[in-house]
């Protein structure tokens, strides 16, 4: 692949040609180095077109209606005038199909949208590598002009701490009424909320959904906030009945506004970018150490010696280490 052609990617992403913007995507989500070397210089270049949208990252609790959810927030975008991408993290893809193909199908009014981007997550891979692609994702739509970036996360456990540290805005989705209020949802994953919206505040559900306010907005008093900017709030909403959805986005043009004042929306997006590089390179230290042909050919053996007790883990470690740096 020439130069010229990356030239046509990167004209391609800026003028929203949404097939060589899909292009574009299916290169970063190859395998092959060649494209991997390739989607990296086009990501360069679009660098300077990124950095304006708003990202925000969605989360929810099973049962809480987030495709629903997600649609009717994207309509109301669309409605103010402003375009819209749903990304997904889901690193269960590859074993269950994943929900994400379903929920397309879920969204139907957003996925037909002329200024609206729907992309399943890439299938295959771990989370690191989910996550990555959906990072570099992320970039080219905005590249792109997309006014909003919505992160979704299908996964479970580790995938909301991944994505909370790729977006400005972290909404956590709950529901009323399903027994324990805090059931099935982690400490650590209010810790990382930005905002908690109650979903499904509608026909028999509002008195359980406004009690159910109440106790969240306690549970997120014993919590210390991350910023003393901004203490996160509880929102109720019915995503069926489109109400409560413009509270939500005017939240986030909030939080933005505030951060912005401060400092804190760009110190946040910088260390972002840092983390994010040093996870590359983590990432890029395991895949050579595995790589390397002389660990390769000494880990059986040294495999043996931790497992029957002649060799020390620690011992090994230092030895199969050694090896990479050629000592």
């Amino acid at each position: 692949m020439t130069p010229k052609d990356s030239q046509d990617y990167i004209h391609g992403v800026i003028d929203r040609n949404n097939r060589l913007l899909a292009k574009t995507i299916t290169l970063i989500e190859s395998s092959l180095p060649a494209h991997q070397e390739l989607a990296r210089n086009i990501i360069n270049k679009l660098l300077p077109h990124t950095g304006k949208a708003v990202r925000l990252g969605i989360t929810g609790v099973p049962g809480a209606g987030k495709s629903t959810f997600i649609e009717s927030l994207g309509m109301l975008l669309l409605k103010k005038g402003l375009s819209v991408a749903v990304l997904a993290v889901d690193p269960s893809s590859t074993r269950g199909g994943g929900s994400i193909l379903a929920d397309k199908t879920r969204m139907e009014k957003l996925s037909v949208a002329a200024n609206a981007f729907i992309r399943p997550s890439p299938s295959g891979g771990t989370l690191g590598g989910v996550a990555r692609k959906t990072r570099e994702t992320m970039l080219v739509c905005e590249a792109a002009g997309f006014d909003v970036i919505i992160v979704e996360t299908v996964g479970v456990g580790q995938s909301e701490t991944t994505v909370a540290s790729m977006v400005d805005f972290f909404l956590v989705l709950m529901i009323a009424g399903a027994g324990d209020e805090l059931q099935g949802m982690k400490k650590g994953v209010l810790e990382i909320a930005d905002a908690l919206a109650i979903n499904k505040t509608d026909g028999d559900n509002v008195q359980k959904a406004r009690m159910a306010r109440k106790e969240y907005e306690t549970a997120l008093h014993l919590l210390r906030p991350a910023s003393l900017t901004w203490s996160p709030p509880v929102l109720n909403c019915s995503a069926i009945e489109m109400t409560g959805i413009d509270e939500i986005w005017g939240t986030v043009l909030e939080h933005r506004k505030k951060f912005t004042a401060t400092g804190e929306f760009q110190a946040n997006r910088k260390k972002q970018s840092i983390d994010w590089m040093r996870s590359l390179i983590e990432e890029g230290l395991k895949e050579k150490f595995h790589k390397n042909p002389e660990v390769k050919k000494a880990l059986p053996g040294i495999k043996m010696g931790v497992g029957n007790g002649s060799l020390a883990p620690t011992v090994a470690a230092d030895r199969l280490l050694s090896l990479v740096n050629g000592h």
